[in-house]
């Protein structure tokens, strides 16, 4: 009304931000419209009048949850011609009217207040929307996230493969050392790693039983299906999702060198999302209990025997092994993301831990290095080799032995890709060794394996000779007292 003063009736409407009709009307009203009665009678007939009572209300009466559009669907589909799709709106303020005053009870959410050093929490969440890479690889993990409820202290662990139990006990521990104690509460979802989830009742596994009794804990989970119960960190799930989106969009790319270099990335977020909550973990730091004197089991025992083929099984994935422990039965400790073989109590062999594939449930670990020595006596046995795809290192060396199996004949690709392998188990030369492959790809040609090897493996120095000359004997005797000087000391004496 004030621009309405200068302007014409258009341009003010504009100005406004409201349509020319509205701008008539209120430029013909006798009041303004905060002053205009509110309508509380209805401008024309309820087109839902019929049919309410009969038809609507007993859909909704046996099955709450039915939205208005498929209510209308249904009108349609019954009364043709009768219920536009103009009429949903009207429908809609007629099911959410029924709904607050006749319609069933709602969950009510009851707000919690956490006392300090109470309640500790640990959750399991899937990374694969940041979409991480290592090395131009996919990197399929999850992480493990824990919370303390009253300071939003948390802490966080990177886990390949699933929710087991090794990475729980691993990571629950190594939060509560850094945390400098332990809660008196420890609170989960039904996880399959502490709970058998055959009944309804507190089913503890017990392995996560001894280790709750370790820290001296007691142990509690949400009710099936209700993860608002473990809302403290499951919230902490979005919030710690965003910050690492956040801090890869200013890295500018979503690529690691390996590993390590991930997890540092990961460590660095959360240092930097505990800092604002610093004040708060101090108050809870001081209410945290004791923590016992040493650690507990982070891992689990298997055994395994290795094979004629220099490989060993356990938990349905197949690893390998130096050739000097074929036919050996290893005491196999499987932590959440290596295993440590043993033989006699001697540690013979360290492994990380495979993962089984979600369409095969089976898995390979394998180590080319363990295979050189018996594939330069049988090369030719590199053709057919079942787990022939897993000795590859990295991309550019499947991709050469595909030119080569393509280009050259059995014998000669067999002899060049176990050339190329054996110059790759020397120490910093399988990344070098790599980039070169894949120039030579990208240009078409074959790799040389003479030149290569002459390029890349260390060249032996020669020995210098060192001539020894042995003194004769006799020059020992003047370093033995003389006789005139043995003389002269009796004399004296």
């Amino acid at each position: 009304m004030n621009i309405r003063k200068k302007k014409t009736q258009v341009l003010a409407a504009a100005k406004a931000g409201i349509s020319e009709r509205s701008a008539r009307r209120i430029d013909g009203a006798s009041t303004l419209p905060t002053q205009t009665p509110r309508r509380y009678w209805r401008s024309r007939v309820d087109p839902f009048l019929q049919v309410w009572d009969s038809e609507v209300l007993p859909l909704l009466k046996s099955a709450p949850k039915l939205m208005a559009i498929t209510l209308l669907r249904q009108l349609q589909h019954d009364h043709p011609n009768d219920f536009p799709d103009g009429t949903l709106r009207t429908l809609q303020r007629h099911i959410r009217q029924w709904r607050a005053m006749e319609g069933p009870a709602k969950e009510v959410f009851f707000p919690q207040a956490h006392a300090p050093g109470h309640r500790g929490l640990s959750d399991f969440t899937s990374m694969g929307e940041l979409r991480i890479t290592i090395a131009s690889v996919p990197f399929a993990h999850i992480l493990y996230h824990f919370v303390l409820a009253f300071s939003r202290w948390e802490h966080v662990e990177v886990v390949e493969g699933g929710e087991s139990f090794e990475a729980l006990s691993k990571g629950l521990q190594n939060a509560l050392w850094q945390a400098g104690g332990t809660p008196q509460e420890h609170r989960t979802d039904s996880l399959s790693a502490a709970f058998k989830n055959l009944t309804e009742e507190e089913d503890f596994t017990v392995r996560y039983t001894a280790l709750i009794d370790h820290y001296g804990m007691a142990a509690t989970r949400n009710n099936r299906g209700l993860s608002n119960e473990n809302g403290s960190v499951e919230s902490s799930h979005r919030y710690l999702k965003e910050a690492l989106e956040q801090a890869l969009l200013l890295r500018g790319h979503r690529d690691f060198e390996d590993r390590s270099a991930y997890e540092g990335f990961v460590r660095e977020c959360v240092i930097r999302r505990n800092r604002r909550n610093a004040a708060a973990f101090q108050i809870e730091r001081a209410q945290l209990q004791d923590l016992p004197q040493r650690r507990t089991t982070d891992f689990v025992e298997d055994e395994g025997r290795v094979t004629r083929s220099s490989t060993f099984t356990v938990c349905g994935i197949l690893y390998s092994a130096p050739s000097r422990l074929i036919g050996q039965r290893l005491k196999v400790r499987l932590f959440s993301d290596h295993l440590d073989c043993y033989l006699s109590g001697a540690l013979v062999l360290s492994l990380a831990r495979g993962t089984r594939s979600p369409i095969t449930g089976r898995g390979r670990v394998i180590d080319y290095r363990h295979f050189i020595e018996a594939l330069k006596r049988k090369p030719q046995a590199f053709k057919g080799l079942v787990f022939r795809d897993a000795l590859f290192p990295r991309e550019a060396y499947r991709r050469t032995w595909e030119q080569l199996d393509a280009k050259l004949t059995q014998r000669l690709a067999c002899q060049a890709i176990v050339g190329l392998l054996e110059m790759a188990a020397n120490d910093g030369v399988e990344a070098v060794l790599a980039v070169r492959l894949e120039a030579l790809l990208a240009a078409g040609v074959l790799p040389d394996v003479k030149r290569l090897r002459e390029e890349f493996t260390p060249r032996r120095t020669e020995v210098r000779q060192v001539t020894v000359e042995i003194p004769p004997p006799s020059i020992y005797d003047a370093l033995l007292p003389s006789t005139q000087a043995t003389e002269q000391e009796e004399v004296l004496a």
